[in-house]
C-alpha cells in the first residue's frame, strides 16, 4: 500500500479528499462532486461523509441558536451545546483528514450510513 501512496496521482486525489473535509468550506466542493456525480468511489464516500457532517452541524447549530433565542431560561445551556457541537464538528473533520492522510477509511459509524442515503 505504500507504493500506491507514493504515486503522484494518488497524492493528488488524497489532497482533493482532504479539501472536501475542511470544515465549512469543504462542503461546497463535496456537494459539487456529489451533484455532478464526478470522481471515484472513494471520492463519493468522502463527499457524502463531508456533506452529511456539515448538514448535521448546521441543523444542530440552527436549532440551538433558535432555542436560545426563544427560551431565556435555558439560553446559556443551548449556546454551550452549540459550542460543543461546533467543536465536535471541527475536531471530527480534522480527525478524518488525518485518517485519510494515513491511508485509512473516511467512514464514520452511524453518520456514514446516513450519508449513504444521499443520491
Amino acid at each position: 500500500m505504500r507504493a500506491q501512496q507514493s504515486d503522484p496521482e494518488t497524492k493528488l486525489e488524497t489532497l482533493k479528499l482532504v479539501i472536501y473535509l475542511v470544515p465549512i468550506f469543504g462542503f461546497f466542493p463535496a456537494l459539487w462532486s456529489l451533484y455532478f456525480k464526478q470522481g471515484t468511489r472513494r471520492e463519493t464516500t468522502v463527499s457524502k461523509t463531508a456533506v452529511t457532517l456539515a448538514l448535521a452541524w448546521v441543523m444542530l447549530s440552527l436549532l440551538t441558536v433558535a432555542g436560545s433565542q426563544a427560551a431565556d431560561v435555558v439560553s446559556t445551556r443551548l449556546l454551550v451545546t452549540n459550542l460543543l457541537a461546533t467543536t465536535g464538528y471541527f475536531m471530527t473533520s480534522f480527525w478524518l483528514m488525518l485518517r485519510l492522510l494515513q491511508g485509512g477509511s473516511p467512514r464514520l459509524p452511524g453518520l456514514s450510513k446516513l450519508g449513504d442515503r444521499l443520491p
